[in-house]
């Protein structure tokens, strides 16, 4: 898809689009920080597009506003309140030995519906969950603040329907 085919030069719109972009640019509702999509292997990639087929129109009150760029391995609700990524390496806590007897407080381990859980505290008071005994990885950032349980709870369905369980590669 060619982007700037439909591009046109007009000496009265870049100025309105420049202070579009400063406006917007200074609300706190600016939240198009780029997620990194995943590049997980075929059947990763296979069973992360099942998913998105799955997900919620809406997670904790909020709609689905994906992030950019556009994937079928990401998918976010709110802005950026829930950021999901599908396909990610295995998280280094979740083998730590720290992390299964209970004794590194930023790493947790539980489930929730039936969808096995790490749960790290992140250093910008965010929270990252990483699915457990599936077979891919789906991380879950949620902004400080927000409610967790229900996060959760809205996405164990999508989750156990799309992604079978077992081991990841």
């Amino acid at each position: 898809m060619d982007l700037f085919r439909h591009r046109r030069a007009s000496s009265v719109g870049l100025p309105a689009l420049v202070l579009l972009i400063a406006a917007t640019g200074c609300s706190p509702a600016d939240d198009n920080t780029p997620t990194s999509v995943p590049r997980p292997g075929a059947k990763a990639t296979k069973l992360c597009r099942n998913l998105d087929k799955s997900l919620p129109r809406e997670v904790d009150g909020l709609d689905r506003e994906d992030p950019e760029p556009r994937s079928a391995l990401t998918a976010g609700w709110g802005s950026p309140a829930i950021i999901l990524r599908c396909g990610v390496s295995r998280p280094a806590k979740m083998v730590d030995p720290k992390v299964a007897d209970g004794s590194d407080p930023d790493a947790i381990g539980g489930g929730v519906n039936g969808v096995g859980w790490l749960m790290e505290e992140r250093d910008d008071g965010s929270t990252r969950f990483t699915s457990a005994q599936r077979l891919v990885y789906v991380e879950v950032t949620v902004e400080p603040g927000r409610d967790t349980s229900s996060v959760l709870v809205d996405l164990a369905g999508a989750i156990k329907k799309a992604v079978p369980e077992g081991i990841a590669d």
